[in-house]
């Protein structure tokens, strides 16, 4: 009996008998349509028993994940296409349930498969002590963010932006829409119309919002991040940029803020690293920062509902530990608990989805080179997550919002305009 027909009843269990996508095993058998099959989005090639064992063993995406960073699994066609068509199948596909239990444990019989898998690839992150401490928080950071810079110049392009764009006209290209994003940024905290502003940018990266603004506006700003590799970086940028004289970059924790006070905020895909149970007190530490009439712009990836990067999820193993995706209605209300008045809220879903197939295209124009700097095993880590996001931006599963909240007078007084006229 082939590969194919021992997994075949449970394969039709899990992923229903309809599946559009091609399944090639190691043995050269194989199910689903015929090669060339206009109709199908691709093929996945199971290259070795391993493969499957890790598969069985962890019968959702994070096994399915291991294999494919190994190189155990191999995956031909459009990716956006396949991680759709994977999607479509709906929930069954992600768990094995009481049905497909027996079906399984016959199946690795069959083929020999009985027993442990290999051990994960050690690009999975290994965390310690209670989740967002300082110290973890640091070290869930370090592991996402200090992959190397060389590699993120690589996928982000000049800009060296890692947050949703802003494709504001269909020419735009990848620089030109993040410079837009932060243009719209500038604008919403009303940097314009605050010549001498002080501004401060929580979770700086690479210094791209801090540079833009003391480019283009009369401000000093402060960028701070916890990443040593983006803060030397961002330095250099600014420099060379002809701005370091008005932009400061330290490695420092939001948590760590004094006394000082500011005239605006950013804070640009930071907030998903705070946790939900910090949240209230995270935007009670900004506000604190604020002067009367100050506002912040919270820019952050969203999930109706909320949802932890938990350690069953590929996300949460391998890109994001500790990572959660908080609710923007929650997090409106976190910001009004901590004294903000909520004065604007916009999704950017549709330019996100843009932005991260650029990044897939900008991995794919220089995978050598991305595999000569940091490994061919994180090489597909970043493929694989980039392109699942991008399809959750598309399908809705996933969003992103930019909030803005200002810090009134005792008198009631916001110093907001009456309409959004200058924002555009």
């Amino acid at each position: 009996m082939t590969v194919a027909e021992t997994i075949a009843p449970l394969l039709a269990v899990v992923v229903g008998n309809d599946s559009r996508v091609r399944i090639e095993f190691w043995d050269g058998s194989s199910l689903g349509p015929a090669p060339g099959d206009p109709e199908s989005p691709g093929t996945l090639r199971v290259l070795t028993p391993d493969a499957m064992r890790r598969i069985l063993w962890s019968p959702n995406e994070l096994g399915m994940a291991r294999a494919y960073v190994t190189g155990e699994l191999e995956a031909d066609g459009d990716v956006f296409a396949l991680l759709e068509a994977l999607r479509g199948n709906g929930p069954r596909s992600l768990r094995f349930g009481a049905s497909a239990a027996p079906l399984a444990v016959n199946a690795a019989r069959r083929l020999g498969l009985v027993g442990r898998p290999p051990p994960p690839p050690p690009e999975e992150a290994r965390l310690h002590g209670w989740r967002h401490t300082r110290r973890r928080d640091a070290d869930a950071i370090g592991h996402h963010y200090d992959v190397g810079n060389d590699f993120y110049r690589l996928v982000l392009g000049p800009s060296m932006t890692y947050s949703c764009a802003r494709f504001a006209e269909p020419e735009f290209d990848l620089t030109t829409a993040q410079g837009s994003k932060h243009e719209l940024i500038c604008r919403k905290l009303g940097l314009p119309e605050q010549p001498g502003a002080r501004l401060l940018d929580v979770g700086c990266g690479w210094g791209s919002m801090v540079i833009h603004a003391a480019a283009h506006y009369d401000v000093s700003a402060v960028g701070i991040t916890i990443s040593r590799a983006q803060a030397d970086l961002a330095r250099k940028r600014a420099a060379d940029a002809g701005v370091g004289d008005r932009v400061e970059i330290r490695l420092q924790d939001y948590r760590e803020l004094g006394a000082e006070r500011f005239d605006a905020i950013s804070s640009i895909g930071m907030s998903e690293h705070v946790g939900a149970k910090n949240l209230v007190q995270y935007y009670t530490i900004l506000r604190d920062a604020l002067r009367p009439q100050g506002r912040l712009l919270n820019h952050a990836i969203s999930s109706v509902g909320g949802s932890r990067m938990r350690r069953t999820s590929f996300i949460g193993r391998y890109v994001f530990p500790d990572g959660e995706l908080i609710d923007v209605g929650t997090s409106v209300e976190a910001m009004e608990k901590a004294g903000f008045e909520v004065r604007d809220v916009e999704s950017l879903r549709e330019h996100y989805a843009q932005t991260l197939r650029a990044w897939v295209a900008n991995l794919e124009d220089h995978w050598d080179e991305a595999v000569g700097l940091v490994g061919e095993r994180r090489a597909r880590v970043w493929h694989l997550y980039m392109a699942g996001s991008a399809v959750g931006f598309t399908d809705g599963g996933i969003n992103v919002h930019q909030v803005l909240g200002v810090v009134p007078t005792e008198q009631g007084a916001s110093g907001m305009p009456r309409t959004r006229v200058n924002w555009e």
